[in-house]
């Protein structure tokens, strides 16, 4: 595992005893505004032991973001079909009380060189919604190409307006 750009910030795989993180993160309506709200008591029970059983970082990797000694987030990647073409999407969540602080970014540039030292697809894309500025501005800081806007379906059934932002884990990252 890669440590962050920061020592007050360190990744650590998916654990069975991060379901209260989860619930606090994809069941909070806020924090799922943008995606379809929040998910509910049984989704979660079967994204905990979904993100639990990711073994392979070729893959698909879940991290639990630490700040400070404290849990705050999520950060991951999993494989995709997208244009005909298997790539890596990305996603990443912070509990609002640490917003503000550059955790996102640093988590996901951290999340990313673990991903460039396994991968097995050229690019990873992020799909925020449009309306998602403060996502959107974690893509492009931390290096992604915004490519287009496009309609992408999350959860099953329910239609995003999303930018399309991507990453040649290829190259090398200048900062």
């Amino acid at each position: 595992m890669t440590q962050a750009p920061s020592s007050s910030i360190h990744l650590r795989n998916w654990a069975d005893g991060d379901f209260l993180l989860l619930e606090k993160l994809l069941g909070d309506p806020e924090m799922m505004k943008y995606i379809g709200g929040p998910e509910t008591h049984e989704q979660l029970v079967q994204r905990q032991e979904r993100f639990v059983k990711l073994t392979d970082p070729q893959v698909a990797q879940m991290y639990v973001i630490v700040f400070e000694g404290v849990d705050v987030g999520s950060v991951g990647y999993w494989e995709m079909q997208h244009h005909s073409e298997i790539v890596y999407e990305m996603g990443w969540f912070v509990l609002p009380a640490y917003h503000g602080r550059g955790i996102a970014p640093r988590a996901t540039l951290a999340a990313l060189a673990n991903l460039r030292l396994v991968t097995q697809h050229r690019y990873v894309h992020a799909f925020p919604p449009v309306a998602n500025t403060p996502s959107n501005a974690v893509c492009a800081k931390v290096g992604f190409s915004l490519v287009e806007e496009i309609e992408f379906e999350y959860p099953k059934g329910n239609f995003l307006r999303c930018n399309d932002w991507r990453l040649d884990l290829s190259a090398q990252r200048v900062t």
